[in-house]
């Protein structure tokens, strides 16, 4: 017996999360509303379009690898594979003032921060170790700081993994757990692939896919409040009337899952809002010539080097300028605590932080180089996995009955993005399933 009797579901949020959800929802016969406060699909994937432009750019820089296999599995289901392109694009790593190719484990064990002999040797074991074990709960015990410096010795863990550490978490960077690290090492590959058109364009033909199986996609329709009710779960959109469902589900961040559900118990909201988290700041950049000679994609930059940002990725070194009307789009992006200056600066007081730096990587680069600018910033875009964080993550099923929550702060071990986005959003719709099947065949 199908699920289409008991199965009449709300999605808040309409990137990648809610739609893989409803895609799994909707084909097992469910009725199934997106709310999106957005004008558009996509989330944090999401991106934006000049008119003369061929495709999108992301507004946060993103890219999939080739190990991603819960986004490519769900891409053949959507029969949309044919727009899947790797590239080869080539990454660096700033060490003495020179930038050092930085992409494979060759060019790993090459890096001149490392040093010679015993250290490279210790860097190459570690980084075998970390690849071939899956014990990650007894990683989890110990910060990245403590078990690398054991482990890999100070000198490689000072050079190689303390930049990164510090550049994504700033000041919970002595804090995150070695999980994190060997989950990035685990999962990662150094090729890196899009999609034709942009990620926009594969998030638009997703939400085309699921309008044709029945979803509705309710856009600019932000949600006001969710509360349980005997006859289910009331979602109440804002400029129009309640509408009550069977099961809800929530996709957004846990702080905002407590501003929106009040009556949750106060054990679960004080776990959702003890949870930490960085938030993004990125600005994007039209050239009229490009910036890196060398044909450099991404740029890691070490917060001890000086730079206001902690990347820059010139994205027409990986996709080409011909689809942008022959511009040269690069992001300078940094994760920042909320309460950073960098949320409250104007995008011109912003770009006047970043011009001098963008010039020291082409002396040439003037500022009438600049077609157009764009600013985008959230204040959750990284969670921040403390020593045995899996005890603090929250259930899909939340104690509210008909209420679940999946959302990148649950993907744990794994890092946030598109993939495991996909994964969580797939297996936040397997357990809402089990339980409309189980509360229809219960006596």
């Amino acid at each position: 017996m199908g699920t289409s009797d008991v199965c009449n579901v709300a999605i808040i949020g309409a990137g990648i999360t809610g739609m893989s959800a409803a895609w799994d929802l909707a084909r097992a016969g469910c009725h199934v509303t997106i709310y999106e406060a957005a004008d558009h699909v996509g989330g944090l994937a999401s991106g934006f379009r000049e008119p003369h432009w061929d495709w999108s750019v992301e507004k946060f820089y993103h890219h999939w690898f080739q190990s991603d296999a819960h986004m490519l599995r769900l891409i053949d289901e959507l029969g949309l594979r044919q727009h899947v392109l790797f590239p080869r694009p080539y990454t660096v790593l700033l060490h003495h003032g020179k930038w050092y190719p930085f992409d494979s484990i060759l060019h790993a064990l090459a890096f001149p921060g490392l040093g010679f002999g015993w250290n490279k040797a210790r860097f190459g074991l570690v980084g075998l170790f970390l690849r071939l074990t899956n014990n990650w709960r007894a990683l989890e015990k110990h910060t990245v700081e403590a078990w690398m410096r054991r482990w890999a010795g100070r000198a490689v863990y000072e050079s190689m993994w303390q930049p990164l550490v510090v550049g994504k978490f700033g000041p919970y960077a002595s804090e995150v757990n070695m999980a994190w690290l060997w989950a990035r090492l685990k999962a990662r590959t150094t090729r890196l692939g899009t999609y034709a058109g942009g990620f926009q364009q594969f998030c638009d033909h997703f939400a085309e896919k699921l309008r044709a199986i029945g979803v509705r996609i309710e856009l600019a329709t932000p949600v006001e409040a969710i509360r349980p009710g005997p006859g289910g779960v009331t979602v109440s959109p804002a400029a129009h009337p309640p509408a009550t469902f069977d099961r809800c589900l929530v996709t957004t961040s846990p702080g905002l899952l407590a501003r929106l559900v009040p009556d949750l118990p106060p054990a679960y909201l004080n776990g959702l809002q003890s949870l930490k988290h960085m938030g993004a700041v990125v600005m994007v950049l039209s050239l009229k010539q490009r910036l890196s000679e060398q044909g450099y994609y991404w740029f890691n930059i070490p917060k001890s080097a000086g730079y206001p940002f902690l990347a820059l990725v010139e994205h027409t070194n990986f996709v080409s300028p011909e689809h942008f009307g022959g511009e040269h789009i690069v992001y300078c992006g940094d994760y920042l605590p909320p309460e950073h200056e960098y949320f409250a600066l104007s995008q011109e007081e912003l770009l006047q932080r970043f011009l001098p730096a963008i010039q020291r990587f082409n002396p040439r680069f003037k500022a009438d180089w600049i077609n157009k600018t764009w600013l985008f910033r959230t204040a959750y875009a990284q969670p921040v996995p403390l020593v045995e964080h899996s005890r603090n993550i929250p259930a899909i099923r939340t104690p509210l009955r008909g209420l679940y929550f999946a959302s990148m702060s649950q993907v744990y071990p794994w890092d946030r993005g598109t993939n495991f986005a996909v994964e969580i959003g797939r297996r936040a719709a397997r357990q809402m399933l089990g339980d409309a099947a189980h509360s229809h065949f219960a006596p």
